[in-house]
């Protein structure tokens, strides 16, 4: 491959279909991402998103790892805001006590889901919309790297395991926000195409001018992008179909369970449910692997992406894990 493939998963809980299944479904595209060569694994955090069901993504790093012995498992990410530092911090380290050497640890800043459910998760209900997120951040690695300074409240607090150390973290972000956190720290940085309106190349340029050496020797990017590859053209649509009705649904306030693609292209579209799609449907790469390759192709140019981190959230797991398989193939 000219440069590695990675995937993130959502887990989708497709209509009509169980929570179980849908773990039974991630359980079958961790073994099949693996035995592809992809890189990373990594799972979103999200919250009262009817038709995702990652809401703990420790939960489905410690299982996946179970079934796996060689794929990178991580985050994608942690949404600090919704947890205490030293508990992000004991549950990665006993992650990695877990599955030595495979665990990532990504941040990110946004709470993962609507405001009112973000108070509802808050440690504090003192100030919903406070942003200490830089505060947090260096808590964390203070915990896992034993440097909180002596006069800090919690120097005298441990994080266990302490014979591990606390995987890599990676800052996640759609704006240059991020990607100049994670340039200043010496981080990796991760940018979410997949649902990102911004452009891709400023961030990615931005970290890679500022960067700083850190935990990292040299700046790593990952590029996370929304692709749904098949044999035919229609296929492809098909498959995305589904996705689209649910992005839609979320932002007109009536998220659910994933839609058939059936029911999405049955759909009677609103006005604002048409200007939605449209809008996303440009962030999302559909089409055979002879469209979808040239098409990646030229955003690692433009964006000097270390690394590619596949999105595929469709309804149907099997044509997900056909997915994966037509964009590995492709890159050789």
């Amino acid at each position: 491959m000219p440069l590695p493939l990675s995937a993130l998963d959502l887990v989708p809980f497709a209509s009509g279909s169980t929570s179980h299944a849908a773990l039974l479904a991630a359980v079958d595209l961790a073994r099949a991402v693996e035995r592809l060569g992809f890189r990373r694994l990594w799972y979103a955090e999200h919250h009262n998103m009817p038709g995702i069901a990652t809401t703990a993504p420790e939960i489905l790093i410690a299982h996946i790892g179970q079934v796996t012995s060689r794929v990178r498992l991580g985050a994608g990410g942690v949404m600090l805001p919704n947890h205490a530092s030293l508990k992000v911090a004991e549950t990665y380290r006993l992650l990695e006590a877990l599955h030595p050497g495979r665990i990532d640890l990504g941040i990110g800043r946004a709470p993962g889901t609507d405001p009112l459910t973000a108070l509802a998760l808050r440690r504090t209900r003192g100030a919903p919309l406070a942003d200490d997120f830089l505060t947090q951040l260096a808590e964390l690695s203070g915990f896992g790297n034993g440097t909180l300074p002596a006069n800090h409240p919690f120097s005298k607090v441990r994080a266990m395991p302490d014979d591990v150390q606390l995987p890599p973290i990676w800052l996640l972000g759609s704006s240059d926000y991020s990607a100049n956190v994670a340039a200043e720290l010496g981080l990796g940085f991760a940018f979410a195409g997949h649902f990102s309106p911004d452009p891709p190349e400023h961030a990615m340029r931005v970290y890679r001018e500022r960067f700083r050496a850190g935990p990292l020797d040299k700046p790593h990017a990952i590029l996370a992008l929304s692709v749904f590859c098949a044999a035919t053209e229609e296929a492809a649509t098909r498959m995305a179909s589904s996705m689209l009705l649910s992005f839609a649904q979320l932002r007109a306030g009536h998220p659910g369970r994933m839609p058939s693609p059936e029911q999405a292209l049955a759909h009677v579209y609103t006005p604002a449910e048409r200007a939605t799609v449209a809008q996303f449907s440009r962030l999302q790469l559909v089409g055979t692997p002879d469209r979808v390759r040239p098409a990646l192709e030229r955003l690692i140019e433009s964006t000097q992406a270390d690394e590619v981190m596949l999105a595929t959230h469709a309804y149907d797991p099997a044509e997900r894990i056909r997915s994966f398989e037509l964009v590995a193939a492709a890159f050789g």
